[in-house]
């Protein structure tokens, strides 16, 4: 049985015992005329389309029609202890998207791609990620205004984190003035951990570094990360902005409705969007309006299907060229992290898809929301560094995700083959790892030096786009990750790991760099090139930047260039990833941008 058909099977069975326990909770949707107009056309509903939608909505007057191309979310979406399972290849959540072959990096990797998953459901990838909420350092933002984004400053954008939050985590006299309550998302500490999330913790403080909250003072420290869920269930954009709201008689969410093309007049002012819904192509129109926010793959896919982006590449596809903006698709960014740096742990110490799917596990869920279930499953802590020497010592420039899986977790149910590692030549390398019970230390760049594209296949919209990452084409990103698969050893080195939880290194030598000493630096760095891959964090490729940028794309009120009534809002428009996990950013994105259209269109803001 292929892979793709395989968790297809399991996602079913994991959705029949995700609706024992929750239940099913649709969206209400509609189906509109065709040729409709409203006042704004949102494309998207993920995790800066769903607020952007919903604060539009609160001016009366406006009509706001949302446009999802996917369908309601599944049962086992909300459980988060197995809502991972969402995001594997062949959901249908998911727009299963893979990478380009890889030059530099993804040697390990079936045919050096990997999947890219893309969440295609009402609430967007916010359905199918891992739930953690990281905001990113102060400088992350200090930075995109510095640059010449005028009101993205680390002040003005708190104050939309406190305004889109309620914050469900322990409230301190340190980290209170980060934190709001009563805004849409519920935002919790995580409800349950494993042994390793304890010695984690510990291991930190061995080290030298601090247990904190790392979206208050400081993110230099380790953590148990804060998640978007709410009452033990996973607390999407979509759950937070849209469900509350679409009572509403001026808001419609129409899903099953793929956008394919932005519509212009002659003066180059967007006046709607064609979409295929049900194998017919419709049209809506937009009296103020479209705001794209489909992701950092899907927004620039769409502007160049629209006929904006670099002239070349369109006239190659045959698609008439609008406005030739060379930045479109351009500067894609993501966090790359380091798979398979492993250790072993004596059994139940860690995570076990056995344990979590265990009867008293299920019971404790159904009727306290607590237990295995109630947490992304493996997912124990981050730890935030600055390695490289010189530089803002508050600024990190490594994230360390453990997990409580390793590689060959329950005999590559889930994380060996979820990264798509190539079968046969590691068949013998992961033997030696299936079945254990342990964890896996991910080291991460914040910022990568690596600069990758999205560019169109075909004409075609349902052609998927190519996505290249591009990763460690820059040699710094190489050698900063040897100092962080250093530190993820000394991590693992500690008395709280070694004697704490009987942690043992799991020292395979990896197919491909056997011909370095096993531990030398030449090996890890060949380990990194084989190994590094996605962490899901894709942004950049519609950047926000003064018109002096020739790559620039959007202004810093999020105009397209060179054209009228149309903006990009998601997390395509960062002209540098954040040093975090992107959903957090990329919902603030979405309130800050549903303010500059409501000041555009003279409504007074407050916040």
């Amino acid at each position: 049985m292929g892979q793709s058909l395989a968790n297809t099977v399991l996602a079913l069975a994991l959705g029949f015992i995700a609706n024992l326990l929750v239940g099913k909770s649709p969206f209400p949707t509609v189906i509109v005329d065709d040729e409709v107009t409203v006042d704004f056309i949102v494309v998207g509903s993920g995790s800066a389309g769903s607020p952007v939608a919903a604060r539009l909505s609160e001016v009366e007057e406006w009509q706001v029609l949302v446009l999802e191309a996917g369908g309601q979310p599944s049962p086992e979406s909300a459980v988060p202890g197995i809502s991972s399972f969402a995001a594997l290849e062949g959901s249908a959540m998911n727009y299963n998207y893979r990478t380009t072959p890889q030059k530099y990096a993804q040697f390990s990797y079936t045919n050096n791609t990997t999947p890219y998953p893309s969440g295609k459901v009402i609430g967007g990838s916010s359905v199918i990620n891992y739930m953690m909420y990281n905001r990113g350092n102060k400088f992350d933002f200090d930075r995109w205004a510095a640059l010449g984004n005028p009101g993205w400053d680390y002040q003005t954008v708190l104050k939309y984190f406190k305004k889109l939050e309620d914050y469900g985590g322990q409230l301190t006299a340190e980290n209170r003035p980060y934190h709001g309550t009563g805004g849409p998302l519920r935002v919790e500490n995580k409800r349950w951990g494993s042994a390793v999330m304890t010695a984690f913790l510990a291991a930190g403080l061995e080290l030298g570094h601090p247990t904190l909250d790392i979206n208050a003072g400081s993110q230099m420290g380790f953590n148990t990360p804060d998640v978007t869920v709410k009452n033990g269930k996973r607390h999407t954009a979509a759950d937070a902005f849209l469900r509350p709201n679409l009572q509403r008689p001026n808001l419609r969410l129409q899903s099953g409705s793929h956008v394919t093309k932005i519509l212009f007049d002659d003066n180059l002012k967007a006046t709607g969007v064609e979409y295929r819904q049900d194998n017919k192509t419709k049209r809506a129109y937009a009296r103020k309006e479209v705001v794209v926010c489909a992701g950092a793959i899907d927004s620039p896919k769409l502007l160049l299907l629209s006929g904006i982006g670099p002239q070349q590449h369109l006239q190659g596809l045959g698609i008439k060229t609008l406005v030739d903006l060379p930045g479109v698709g351009e500067n894609l960014q993501d966090h790359p992290t380091v798979f398979g740096i492993s250790w072993s742990v004596p059994k139940g110490e860690a995570s076990s898809v056995k344990r979590v799917l265990g009867p008293s596990s299920k019971l404790l869920y159904k009727h306290l929301r607590k237990g295995p279930l109630s947490a992304p499953l493996g997912v124990e802590g981050n730890a935030w560094m600055r390695l490289e020497e010189g530089g803002d010592p508050t600024v990190p420039d490594m994230q360390f995700l453990i997990i409580s899986q390793a590689l060959g977790f329950n005999f590559d149910l889930l994380l060996s083959s979820a990264i798509s590692l190539k079968n046969k030549e590691y068949r013998g390398y992961l033997k030696a790892l299936r079945g254990i019970e342990g964890f896996n230390i991910g080291p991460m760049l914040t910022v990568p030096k690596s600069r990758g594209s999205v560019t169109l296949r075909s004409s075609d919209p349902f052609d998927p786009p190519l996505i290249d990452p591009n990763f460690l084409s820059h040699p710094d990103d190489v050698e900063l990750f040897l100092k962080g698969i250093k530190f993820a050893l000394a991590i693992g080195n500690t008395t709280a790991m070694r004697d704490g939880i009987g942690a043992m290194f799991v020292a395979e030598p990896l197919p491909g760099c056997q011909t370095h000493p096993w531990g030398s630096d030449d090996y890890w760095r060949c380990f990194t090139r084989h190994m590094a891959s996605t962490t899901y964090h894709p942004a950049g490729t519609c950047k926000m930047a003064p018109l002096t940028d020739p790559l620039g794309v959007v202004t810093s009120t999020l105009k397209v260039r060179g054209v009228n009534g149309l903006r990009v809002i998601d997390a395509s428009i960062m002209p540098y990833i954040t040093s975090a996990n992107t959903n957090a950013p990329a919902i603030m994105i979405g309130e800050r941008g549903a303010d500059f259209i409501k000041e555009d269109h003279g409504i007074q803001i407050n916040i």
